[in-house]
Order: C-alpha cells, then structure tokens, then sequence
C-alpha cells in the first residue's frame, strides 16, 4: 500500500549536461539545432522537474557572444513546450573580467506546475527560503551573480590546475526539496588532457590525477559543510573524463610499427603507427588522434573497458551503465553530425553521477541514462541525459553536516595529499621524448619555386647536413625529424 501510494506521489526528474562552448562559435548554423532536440526530448519525457546543467557558456570569446547567450535563454524560457514549467531558477555566471570568480557555468532549473510543494536552499542564511514568491515564477541570474545566495559557486584553486593554468573550471551547486525530498545538484567542469602525447605516457596520465584531485576535494568540502549539512547530491557536468590513452593505443597498434615525426621549428611531434606496408593506421600528436577507421572503431563496445576513471572513487559516486557511443569529441559541422574530430580519442565526457545515498530516494528500476542528438549536430559535446523518479517525503528537513570523512572519501583524500609525483607532475607536462632506439632520419619541406605546394628532401641519416643548410633557416621551411621508435 504504502509502496503504491510512493509510485502515485513520486517526482519525475530529467537532468541534462551540456557542454556548450562550440554553440557559441557558430550560433546561427547550431543554436536552433540544439534547442530543437533539446525541446522534443523534454516533450518526449515531459518530467516534472528539469535539470539542465551547461559548461562553457558563451564559448571562447564571451564578451562577443553575449548577445547569443540571451537569445538562448529567451528562446528555451518562451518556447510554448516550456509552458507547463511556471517555476524557473537559472544561474549563468557571465562575469568574464573576473578571473577570480569566472566559471561560465549555467545551471537551468524548470519546475512544472503539478509540482506541490517546493523549496530552495538559501546557502547565505543556512536556510530554506521561506516565501513563496521567492520560489515560484521565473528568476533569471546572470552576469555577476556572486551575491547570490541560492547557489553555491567555487572555482578551483590555481595551484590544481595542469601547469598552473588558470582556466574556468570550477562547481556550482543548488539544494532542492522536492515533495518533501532533498536533493543538491551540482554543476561540474573539470580539466581537460592538454596533450595526448602526455596521456599516453601512463594511467592514470597527469590530467587524470588532476581530475581525481578536483573531484575529491569537491565531495570532501560537501561532506564537511557543518553550515548546510550533507544531503544526497546528483554531480553532473563535463568531468571531462578520457579513456585509459595508453591501454588504447596499445590495442590499437599490436602489430604495428612506431614511427616518430619531429617537428624541430614548433616541437610538434606526432608518432605514426603504420602496418607492414606502410600505411598509416594510428596517428597521435599533441592534439591529434587519428585511426583509418576512425568513424566506426571507437563506436564499438571494446572502449568501454579503458573508461577506467571513475574506478577508484566508486565508494564515493555511483553511475548508471553507460550504453551510449562516447560524447566527445563530435564534428561541429552539422554535415557531419554523426563524425568525430580527429583530435582526441573518443571519450565519455560527459557524465551524470550521484552519492550512493541517492538509491535510498529514488526508484530505482525506473531510469533512463542516454545521449541527446544523436543524429544531429549539437557541437563537440553531445548532452547527456538521466530520468529517475524521486520518491517523497524522504528528507531531511535539517541538513546536519559530517563529524568524519565516509572511509572510502578519506582514504582518496589521503592519496590527494600525499601523491607527490602529482604536484611534481602538473608542473612539467612534457610530451617532447622520444624513444632512444632505432634510426633517426631528417626531412625538409619547403615551398617549391613554382608552386605553393611543398616538396619534400630526404637529409642524410645523422641530418647534420640538413642541421647546417641554409634552406632549412628560411621562415617558409620546416625541418621534420622521422624516428622509428
């Protein structure tokens, strides 16, 4: 009976990652492409509570893309599909000239109005809002929204980032009851792999322990958070997750023979993995990743064994089985919406996962984990979707914070703390050494006297000839260094 009456009451959720940076790139072909199939899976699904978390919003250049970045809320808040969704909070941090604070994040939060009851955490005050008029109806957020004390915001601190490079990387976070249950959702970008060169050298590569790193020290904060409490949480967002590069390229080229393209004028090496005639069937530069196959081979079942991240936090977050292609890196053309760029390996970058708390506040044989798009140009990152029902009146009320660390979050944090080849790492990512065996040999291109197209000159094995050349000192001429390795 009581079980009955759950399903009859229960909360219908669908939350939504998308990493958006390329819609701001090219908003007139993308923009509306994106929101269509947006739109007609809410239609589809019609949920009583949408989550729509986005990263990169405004894309590189935000001072110029501002104006899109309204449009695109004005035609996702007025479209007659979100008619029904009478209650909407957003959150877009657009403060781009404050390299402090700036995380271009976008947390969208749509209400239907079937919802009874509803409440919002107010982080300042400690507290859930009490009137009425501060929850219902439409609250847009934008460009500094610091002050704002219905979300929390944080970027993370420099000295996490891959070479101290300060990027917009960061959390924001949102606490909801919802028929009388609570929830947090937090929004989450994390660091990307920066060289593919770096990532193949080992696993888990720098990158990767940089992302452990960031991710650990997140939940840690949450579970620490005597003011607010602790509450069963949803983290979604572009973790920005890469498949274990070395194991992939060791799969990949079994068989295959290496062969290293130094570029001595940029350093921009790649290494060539070609079969016993010859023929190329893996290239891996910096920000190159190209298989002969590459369209059909990293949509078959065989990666999934090198998405190995998230394996050393699996006390601490929980996902439902991935049974979608990966969400990244697509082709930003929408000629091409099914494609993969040949820059990165393919990768499930974007995720949506939760506390194991969560199984005790939803129904659990009812979810929906998938790709939105799928046939369809929706830039880079294809968005990520999970339906699940929220039971209700599952609390707490009264958040309490932590008084220790779950066991299996201290023991991550501990490694954090004390993996000193990270701190050591992040600093000095380098992707320049090659292998010490076998030949070496030099090779010129230069622009012909006739043509615009180069042409190539083979230099003698030790390319000490090729070294003292004057033609290889002319701004047009290149000198690449050939290593079989």
């Amino acid at each position: 009976m009581e079980a009955a009456q759950e399903d009859g009451l229960s909360t219908e959720l669908l939350l939504v990652t998308a990493n958006v940076g390329s819609l701001f790139e090219d908003p007139e072909r993308l923009l509306q492409l994106w929101l269509h199939e947006f739109l007609a899976k809410v239609s589809h699904l019609q949920p009583r509570f949408l989550a729509l978390h986005l990263q990169e919003v405004g894309g590189k250049t935000y001072e110029k893309s501002m104006e899109y970045v309204q449009e695109f809320i004005k035609c996702l808040c007025d479209d007659p599909e979100m008619g029904a969704y009478t209650c909407m909070h957003i959150f877009m941090d657009e403060d781009f000239k404050s390299a402090e604070h700036f995380t271009a994040l976008g947390s969208l939060y749509f209400v239907h109005q079937d919802v009874a009851s509803l409440k919002l955490w107010n982080f300042l005050t400690h507290s859930w809002e009490e009137s009425l008029s501060d929850i219902k109806d439409k609250h847009i957020y934008s460009g500094n929204i610091e002050t704002i004390a219905t979300k929390e915001k944080s970027k993370f601190p420099q000295h996490f980032f891959p070479e101290c490079k300060w990027s917009r990387k960061g959390f924001m976070r949102t606490r909801w009851e919802i028929n009388g249950t609570v929830i947090d959702l937090v929004n989450i970008h994390l660091f990307h792999d920066a060289s593919n060169l770096a990532a193949c050298e080992n696993f888990p590569s720098v990158y990767c322990k940089t992302r452990r790193r960031a991710l650990v020290h997140t939940i840690e904060r949450f579970h620490l958070d005597e003011q607010n409490g602790t509450v069963p949480f949803f983290l979604f967002g572009d973790f920005n997750f890469r498949c274990d590069t070395e194991g992939v390229v060791k799969e990949l080229t079994q068989n295959l023979t290496a062969h290293r393209v130094q570029n001595t004028k940029n350093e921009n090496d790649k290494i060539h993995y070609r079969n016993s005639t010859g023929n190329n069937v893996l290239t891996v530069g910096k920000k190159e990743f190209s298989h002969a196959d590459h369209q059909l081979k990293f949509k078959e079942d065989w990666l999934k064994k090198f998405d190995r991240e998230l394996e050393p936090l699996k006390d601490v977050l929980v996902e439902y089985p991935i049974q979608f292609i990966p969400s990244y890196p697509f082709e930003e053309d929408p000629e091409m919406p099914t494609d993969y760029m040949s820059t990165r390996c393919p990768a499930w970058c974007d995720r949506i996962l939760m506390s194991p708390q969560v199984h005790e506040i939803i129904r659990s044989d009812e979810w929906t984990y998938g790709m939105i798009g799928e046939g369809v140009c929706m830039g880079d990152h294809k968005p990520v979707y999970l339906t699940v029902r929220l039971k209700p009146n599952k609390g707490p009320a009264d958040p309490i914070g932590c008084s220790k660390l779950p066991e299996g979050l201290a023991n991550l944090v501990n490694q954090s703390l004390n993996d000193d080849s990270l701190w050591m790492e992040q600093s000095v990512v380098d992707d320049s050494h090659a292998s010490s065996l076998a030949k070496s040999r030099y090779i010129l291109i230069k622009p012909a006297a006739s043509t615009t197209s180069p042409r190539k000159q083979t230099a003698d094995e030790e390319g000490a000839a090729a070294l003292a050349s004057e033609e290889c000192r002319e701004e047009s001429a290149m000198l690449l260094k050939e290593t079989t390795v």
